[in-house]
């Protein structure tokens, strides 16, 4: 339960402090606690399920309850929870960080990662960037898993330095 805090959530100028703890296998768990004292875990497994914990408040070690959505679901809350922010937010980062660049990169009908999981592309172990959003008609899925499956017209947010963006563009179109 006791992670390094390593990030924070902004809202309306208040902040958040977010407990991030690696969980090898596994994936990453996110700990905070609300102003009037809940604390909330989210466990992110690497396949794209999310497990949410309501804790004890007499025993943060004990979880009350756990609610498990699928990726799909996790995605659909993501947008109600304001997901559909990533895209700004990622132009401010890139702003504030030399190098790093965030491009929209589409999936056409040409592509050989059309209709295949994402993790087929192996972007990130062959270029460094990384996909860290897929925008499609149906809404915003940040965090994607290397199991979500890209369809013709998703547009993959992708970070990373200019050179591996745009590898990362040329793997996409099937031209490495």
């Amino acid at each position: 339960m006791h992670g390094i805090p390593s990030a924070y959530l902004q809202t309306k100028g208040k902040t958040v402090d977010v407990e991030r703890t690696e969980l090898p296998g596994i994936g990453v768990r996110f700990e905070f606690e609300t102003k009037r004292g809940v604390r909330l875990g989210i466990v992110a497994h690497r396949e794209g399920r999310r497990d949410f914990i309501l804790y004890d408040p007499d025993d943060s070690d004990t979880a009350l309850d756990c609610i498990t959505l699928d990726s799909d679901e996790s995605a659909s809350v993501g947008e109600l929870l304001g997901g559909g922010r990533v895209v700004e937010k990622l132009s401010r980062l890139h702003r504030e960080i030399d190098n790093l660049v965030s491009r929209q990169l589409l999936v056409d009908a040409t592509s050989p990662y059309a209709d295949r999981p994402l993790g087929d592309t192996r972007t990130r172990t062959r270029t460094g960037a990384s996909v860290v959003a897929v925008i499609r008609d149906s809404g915003v899925e940040t965090g994607p898993s290397p199991s979500t499956v890209l369809h013709v017209g998703d547009r993959l947010v992708t970070i990373g330095t200019e050179e591996a963006v745009g590898k990362a563009g040329r793997i996409l179109r099937g031209l490495e």
